[in-house]
């Protein structure tokens, strides 16, 4: 929708390398506002006592007037669909050029054992090795690459992006909680 995305921390650059590498690659440049430390978040005015930067999101128009804020807590992840909207609100002409869908997307998989996770998501990272080990056979489905799974995970936990989600045969279970899910597969 016309739009250029930036990614911006208080990281320094070879930490933005390897946080980009082990996504897999990301697909918009990554800035350092590492020195002077977090100068560009203080601009802002987010950029805590302890040194760290809010997870925020900003739009910034061409005429470089800021038209959109939006600040998480860290552990939060934005909704998407909010910022796209946010998008289309300031410039209707680049969203009616935008690509609409022809048919509605497949529907996401179901039975069994479905893990709502992202790439980056520690607990996902130890929710894997965790059900292998117990020899649990499971789907991965990545919110972020798979239509209609973001909202879908927004919808089991009341409005939140919570990671892992699990979906055991309709149980959802939330964020990697070992005893709800021994339960739910009748482990030991």
């Amino acid at each position: 929708m016309n739009t250029q995305v930036l990614g911006i921390s208080v990281d320094h650059v070879p930490c933005l390398q390897a946080w980009a590498e082990s996504l897999g690659g990301i697909s918009f440049p990554l800035l350092s506002d590492f020195w002077p430390h977090g100068a560009v978040a203080g601009k802002y005015g987010v950029l805590r006592t302890d040194g760290k930067s809010e997870r925020a999101l900003f739009i910034v128009d061409k005429a470089g007037i800021i038209r959109y804020i939006d600040i998480h807590d860290i552990d939060d992840q934005p909704y998407n669909e909010e910022l796209r909207e946010a998008l289309r609100e300031i410039d209707p002409e680049a969203a009616a050029k935008e690509h609409k869908p022809a048919a509605p997307p497949p529907p996401l998989p179901h039975g069994g054992v479905v893990v709502y996770c992202t790439p980056w998501c520690p607990d996902c990272a130890d929710a894997r090795p965790w059900l292998e080990e117990k020899g649990i056979h499971y789907t991965e489905v990545d919110i972020y690459s798979t239509d209609g799974a973001e909202e879908q995970v927004r919808k089991w936990n009341h409005g939140h992006l919570i990671t892992p989600t699990f979906d055991i045969d309709s149980v959802i279970i939330s964020d990697f909680d070992q005893d709800a899910l021994r339960k739910a597969l009748k482990l030991p």
